[in-house]
């Protein structure tokens, strides 16, 4: 197969829908062999009779380090190698204030959060970094703009990206010179994710609570962003292309950066 990644193989977490799904559909089409890791065995089955042979899948959690290693070593028998590890997989937490959260479910509400979007993403790296060091590859984490400033969602949400931050810092350094590890921090878009099933927000996906065109007036290039608009940054850190880059993040927030924070309307001094 002709592409930018022919010959290469990327391992993804969280593949089956959403932004995960947008990386999966465009490192094939530029060429790449898949290895998804989801826990909806019928996501994965709809990735596979899509895909075909560019792609192999493994039920999962990201939490459990067996299913990591299951994963990269799939990856490994049907493709050759590894080249790129994508951490992807994560769960929102509803934008509940610390006011809000239930007494008799921080516990509960906090190891989810951070068992998925901070475990699980180190567990990733511990399973694939031997294959990685052996290819000279690429590390790269799903962050948010809620990582770098307050108000993307509620404390767990953005205390468990901030994590990540420091996951991204630590292993570029630990594994520099063999693997790069960068982070994208997308801001809002329309997808699939969820809340903490602790907190009774497993079924209930981030875009039912949010109204596209109050998101869209929010970001100077004033549109609001699918998952097919992130990929870019993807590639980039996933190539050769970058190869100067590493303990990175690129913040991917349509402007909202340059732009500063908006005056809340009705406070005092707007």
């Amino acid at each position: 197969m002709n592409g930018r990644f022919a010959g290469q193989t990327v391992y993804l977490t969280g593949g089956g829908s959403g932004l995960g799904r947008a990386l999966v559909a465009r490192f094939v089409a530029e060429g790449a062999h898949v290895s998804v890791l989801d826990r909806s065995a019928e996501k994965n089955r709809v990735l596979a009779e899509i895909y075909g042979s560019a792609v192999v899948t493994t039920d999962g959690d990201v939490r459990d380090l067996a299913a990591h290693t299951a994963a990269v070593a799939k990856a490994v028998a049907h493709f050759g190698g590894l080249d790129v590890y994508i951490a992807n997989a994560a769960i929102w937490d509803g934008n509940v204030s610390l006011l809000d959260l239930p007494v008799e479910r921080v516990d509960a509400a906090f190891d989810e959060v951070f068992g998925i979007n901070v475990k699980g993403a180190l567990l990733g790296a511990k399973a694939a970094a031997p294959a990685l060091v052996e290819r000279q590859g690429a590390m790269i984490f799903t962050l948010s703009i809620a990582a770098l400033r307050a108000g993307g969602g509620g404390p767990l949400y953005t205390s468990s990206k901030t994590a990540g931050i420091g996951l991204v810092r630590e292993l570029a350094y630990e594994l520099a010179p063999f693997v790069r590890v960068n982070g994208v921090c997308p801001a809002g878009m329309a997808t699939d994710l969820r809340g903490p099933e602790s907190l009774a927000l497993g079924d209930t996906p981030l875009m039912a609570n949010v109204d596209p065109d109050m998101m869209r007036s929010a970001y100077p290039l004033d549109f609001f962003p699918v998952p097919d608009d992130y990929v870019g940054p993807y590639l980039f850190l996933a190539s050769r292309d970058s190869a100067v880059t590493t303990g990175t993040l690129i913040e991917a927030d349509l402007g909202m950066s340059a732009r500063g924070i908006r005056k809340v309307a009705g406070r005092a001094g707007t």
